[in-house]
């Protein structure tokens, strides 16, 4: 589990592929000495375990053929900057809100615009993404916690402060990139629990959960 707080930038220093599957080396370009092997990283914003540690310096990765069919790493090349997250700890502070890593699938920049220091950026997602996004509600973009500005059924919008940009690659993309979406957590599962796929009507019933207890909390339909 992550915070979607990027620790750091670490630069893909080897890659080898094998059939439908890929092993990838990157080099941190912070402290990562503690790092062993099983450990979880968010790297642009996918959960992979750390398979090998090389001279304290470079950590190796394997990825699947679902991860990469799913995903940007697919696209990765030698001397790429990649986000890196390491895993959250429970006495770490949650800063931003919990990304588990397994990105819903992959939008692409319409629209990238200064607004005074800030950077306004638009991203074209399908509707199998986008019905879980709301205003002001959380989303992760290749592992970066941003909280969502606007929002139609094809795109929405993310502010990028000075901060986010200086530890992220996110203003190196241009329109037109790729880029991983991780949708927020709780709204998988409340539409899990209210769907006939996530129970029967006793099932629901016994949860005290449903559209009429959601809308009278405030949650609109």
């Amino acid at each position: 589990m992550f915070t979607g707080l990027i620790e750091g930038i670490g630069k893909i220093s080897g890659i080898r592929r094998t059939h439908n599957e890929m092993r990838v080396t990157i080099t941190p370009l912070f402290d990562t000495t503690d790092s062993q092997i099983g450990d979880s990283v968010s790297v642009n914003g996918v959960c992979l375990t750390v398979t090998e540690v090389r001279d304290g310096s470079s950590l190796s990765m394997d990825v699947s053929g679902e991860t990469l069919s799913r995903t940007t790493l697919e696209l990765l090349r030698l001397g790429d900057h990649v986000n890196l997250e390491r895993a959250l700890r429970l006495t770490d502070r949650l800063g931003g809100h919990l990304v588990s890593g397994h990105v819903d699938g992959i939008g692409k920049i319409l629209k990238k615009e200064q607004v005074r220091q800030s950077w306004l950026i638009r991203i074209g997602i399908e509707e199998a993404i986008s019905r879980y996004t709301i205003k002001k509600g959380s989303i992760a973009v290749d592992g970066i916690s941003l909280t969502i500005n606007a929002c139609e059924k094809d795109f929405f919008e993310v502010n990028i402060i000075p901060q986010t940009g200086m530890v992220t690659t996110l203003l190196t993309k241009k329109i037109g990139d790729p880029v991983n979406i991780e949708t927020d957590l709780i709204g998988k599962y409340v539409e899990k629990l209210l769907s006939k796929g996530g129970g029967g009507q006793e099932e629901r019933k016994a949860s005290g959960i449903d559209f009429e207890t959601l809308v009278k909390h405030g949650f609109d339909r």
